[in-house]
C-alpha cells in the first residue's frame, strides 16, 4: 500500500482534517479508514442509507467506532435514494419536491456542515473503464487539487485491498453475493437473500421502505428451483 500511504500523506500536508465516504462493510472502505486514520486529527467518515436503520450495517459502523476511538461517522440519503423519492420508486414515499442530488452535491453537503475541504473515495482504476478514464486523469491518478478530492486506492485491485485487510487482521467486508458489489441495493436478489437469512429484522426495514421490493423477492423464491419445495 505504498502508493496509497504516500497519496494520503500529501493529503495531511495540506489538512488535519478528512471526510471519507466510508460504505460500512466493503473492502474498500475497511482498508481506507484504516490507512488514513493515523494521518488525521479529524476523520469524518460518511455512510450514505438506502434504508436507515440496517443492524447488519450498524455492526459494521460499531466495529469502526470502537478501533478508531476519534473517528466520527453521519449518515446520510444515498444519491440515488433522492431518485426514488422523488418518483416513489418501489412504493417508497413519494415526495415531488425532493431535489435530486449526485455526489458531488452530498459532497459539498457535507463539506458545509462540517467545514472539512478534502474528501477521500475508494474509487479503483480496476472499478470500470470510467474510473479508470477519471483517475488517470489526476496527479499521481490519485489526487485531484482542484475539487480537493482524492483517490488512495486507484493504482490497486481487489485482492491487493483483501490481502491488507488479512494483513492487518481487519474485520471481513460484507459481500452479498458474487461478482460487482452492488451493495444494499434493495433490487440485489443477493443482498435480500442475506437479510432474509440472517437479519430478517432489516428485510422488514427494506420492505416498509419501499414495499414494492417485497415482490422482487417473492418472484424470485417462487421461480428460482432451490426455493420451489417451500424452502
Amino acid at each position: 500500500m505504498r502508493y496509497a500511504i504516500e497519496c494520503i500523506r500529501q493529503i495531511a500536508t495540506k489538512t488535519d482534517k478528512v471526510i471519507l465516504f466510508h460504505s460500512a462493510t466493503g473492502k474498500d472502505s475497511i482498508a481506507l479508514l484504516d490507512l488514513c486514520y493515523p494521518h488525521f486529527k479529524e476523520v469524518v467518515c460518511v455512510y450514505m442509507y438506502m434504508v436507515e436503520g440496517l443492524e447488519h450495517i450498524d455492526k459494521y459502523v460499531l466495529w469502526a467506532r470502537q478501533k478508531y476511538p476519534q473517528v466520527k461517522f453521519i449518515q446520510v440519503p444515498h444519491y440515488a435514494l433522492t431518485q426514488y423519492r422523488k418518483d416513489g420508486y418501489l412504493g417508497c414515499t413519494q415526495d415531488p419536491k425532493q431535489r435530486i442530488k449526485t455526489l458531488s452535491d452530498i459532497t459539498e453537503d457535507v463539506r458545509a456542515s462540517t467545514g472539512i475541504d478534502w474528501a477521500i473515495f475508494g474509487f479503483k482504476q480496476s472499478d470500470s473503464l470510467n474510473r479508470r478514464v477519471m483517475l488517470r486523469t489526476y496527479q499521481g491518478q490519485m489526487i485531484n487539487e482542484s475539487t480537493r478530492k482524492a483517490y488512495p486506492l486507484s493504482l490497486y485491485l481487489n485482492k491487493d485491498v483483501e490481502k491488507y485487510i488479512k494483513l492487518k487482521r481487519l474485520i471481513p467486508p460484507l459481500k452479498y453475493g458474487y461478482g460487482q458489489s452492488q451493495g444494499s441495493d434493495v433490487t440485489n436478489i443477493p443482498f435480500l437473500m442475506f437479510c432474509r437469512q440472517y437479519y430478517p429484522q432489516d428485510l422488514d426495514r427494506v420492505f416498509a421502505t419501499f414495499p414494492e421490493a417485497e415482490k422482487i423477492l417473492f418472484d424470485y423464491l417462487s421461480y428460482d428451483p432451490k426455493y420451489e419445495q417451500g424452502n
